[in-house]
């Protein structure tokens, strides 16, 4: 499609090849889309506006809530809830499912977000983002959710997509038909076709790690990170670290550009740190549309059949060779 086409008419095209469409889902993505104006706005002044800093508040992670994650978790929530296109949502910044009050009818999807990935960042203006998976509703529309229907494999996602704010607001997002990127451009208010059919290559250069983790590793992680510093022209090592500390900011570079996110279980964190429901499965979703791989070292991601809400996995996800190689390495293949 023509390049600077707006995000509404591509959904919409996209649509029409499915003649049983409603549309409903092409209106929740769009309103999807609106929230994530709003976010950007607030960002972008938030060294003017009161939307830095923490609130003192621990969510279910133990983790400090930062005021933008407040401001982003209601704003998505305003923005879908009363659509009738939802049947209950679900955020990694609340502890149990938000259903949808009485006074709204009830759609056939769910919804799952992280509303700000990486939002300690924001006081130093370092990119962040907002991570969304939608579902279709087990049982058809009309009917509150129930945990069972949020608790899925990510192979069952419909669409799953994020919004990086950063030097430029980016909203990257797959059916699975593809993975569409579209650049906001402010002087319009208009999310416009960037970036059509991504592709990530199927080796990068790069590697993105926290090593100050490295001394809680396994063995076997040390060993592949140890062997991707090692110099070999032929295999084009030595890659070169790129961490930025936001995982929505590391997987997008990584998505273009090629290489290799790891975030793999330590001594302090056995079961992982990333939730497996608002980062891993979406983004395992998009990579694997771009031709990708995400793993936990031993299991497709996509695979893992949730327990919990909250369920915390480690993830190697990133340029396919790459990601296999990490596999071979952690299952002591290599």
């Amino acid at each position: 499609m023509e390049r600077g086409t707006t995000l509404t008419r591509f959904i919409i095209e996209e649509q029409r090849k499915y003649p049983k469409a409603t549309g409903e889902f092409t209106e929740l993505l769009t309103e999807l889309a609106t929230a994530g104006k709003i976010i950007a706005r607030e960002v972008n002044k938030s060294g003017l506006a009161d939307i830095l800093g923490i609130t003192g508040r621990i969510n279910i992670h133990g983790e400090t809530v930062q005021k933008l994650d407040e401001f982003a978790n209601s704003t998505i929530i305003k923005t879908v809830d009363h659509t009738g296109h939802v049947a209950g949502l679900a955020s990694e910044e609340m502890d149990e499912i938000y259903h949808i009050p009485d006074k709204h009818p009830l759609g056939k999807y769910i919804l799952l977000f992280d509303p700000v990935d990486g939002s300690t960042n924001i006081d130093v203006n370092v990119s962040i983002g907002t991570i969304f998976s939608i579902y279709r509703k087990k049982d058809g529309g009309g009917i509150r959710a129930t945990t069972e229907d949020f608790l899925r494999k990510g192979s069952e996602q419909l669409c799953a997509g994020y919004i990086i704010y950063g030097s430029s607001t980016m909203l990257v997002y797959t059916t699975g038909r593809g993975v569409h990127g579209f650049t906001l451009d402010p002087t319009i208010g208009e999310f416009l076709l960037s970036h059509e059919n991504i592709k990530i290559p199927r080796r990068g250069k790069t590697y993105s790690a926290n090593e100050s983790n490295y001394n809680r590793w396994d063995r076997s992680v040390q060993r592949y990170l140890d062997h991707l510093k090692g110099d070999d022209k032929s295999t084009g090592r030595p890659y070169t670290a790129r961490y930025i500390g936001s995982l929505v900011s590391d997987f997008h570079r990584n998505l273009l550009k090629g290489g290799v996110f790891l975030y793999p279980a330590d001594d302090k964190s056995p079961q992982g740190k990333l939730r497996l429901m608002y980062e891993a499965a979406p983004l395992a979703f998009i990579v694997e549309e771009g031709g990708g791989r995400a793993s936990t070292g031993w299991e497709r991601v996509l695979d893992i059949q949730p327990a919990d809400l909250h369920q915390r996995v480690p993830l190697i996800i990133g340029s396919a060779e790459d990601v296999e190689e990490a596999e071979a390495f952690i299952q002591g293949r290599k």
